[in-house]
């Protein structure tokens, strides 16, 4: 978090501008700067406000513990601070964040995954959204575990091996996975395509791991070119 963010918003203007309740506490929601999904609601006291702008860094006030709790601490799914504001009443936080792994602690990448049906939204017909179909819901796991391998790097695993060898070998893993999933489509054998298919992206997930770019960024490039107006 840049020294302009802190002084944009010390922490004497929180305490003097912040509605705090009865308990010194005040919500902060968790949003991906990237996506812009939702990734947590949680509460914030003036230590752990002041915390998290000090060090760049979530930290939060358990309700249930009764104490200081730093964001991925034992996870390593840390969430680096891009911006602070508050809302117009004072009583609400809203972090933009850039995650290094899942926000919430069942796996899923936000907290923000269960979907109420047959809710009457006034439309004819509601588009779902690329970021929360459950459709997709198998890729953000796969890819927070890809993450977890690279960091643990455990023995034995073939992902750590990918890691291991690097970037070149990536590659021509997924130069294999391309030719053989051409292979298979043009034997049109779909049992065949499918596993081709499936292994080509684990090894797409793997690459962008290793780059460090979010599957979320390539979802919202799809998304913006669908929401483009067709030349032909």
């Amino acid at each position: 978090m840049s020294n302009q963010l802190k002084d944009q918003l010390s922490l004497g203007q929180v305490t003097e501008y912040i509605r705090w309740n009865d308990q010194g506490l005040v919500p902060a929601v968790i949003q991906d700067a990237d996506s812009r999904a939702v990734l947590m609601l949680a509460y914030m006291n003036q230590e752990s406000l002041k915390k998290s702008l000090t060090t760049g860094e979530t930290w939060f006030w358990s309700r249930s513990r009764n104490e200081l709790w730093h964001k991925g601490a034992t996870s390593g799914n840390v969430q680096s601070i891009v911006s602070v504001k508050y809302d117009c009443d004072g009583d609400t936080l809203l972090f933009l964040v850039k995650p290094k792994g899942p926000a919430c602690h069942t796996g899923e990448t936000t907290c923000f995954y269960r979907e109420i049906h047959g809710v009457h939204t006034g439309e004819a017909e509601s588009k779902p959204s690329i970021y929360t179909s459950h459709r997709f819901d198998v890729l953000a796991e796969l890819e927070s575990v890809i993450a977890e391998r690279e960091r643990d790097r455990p023995e034995g695993a073939y992902t750590t091996y990918l890691f291991d060898k690097g970037v070149d070998k990536i590659l021509k893993k997924i130069g294999e996975e391309a030719s053989e999933t051409i292979i298979a489509a043009k034997n049109k054998d779909n049992e065949e395509l499918k596993l081709e298919v499936s292994d080509l992206i684990y090894h797409l997930l793997v690459l962008l791991q290793e780059r460090k770019l979010p599957l979320d960024q390539v979802l919202k490039e799809l998304s913006l070119r669908h929401e483009r107006p067709r030349r032909d």
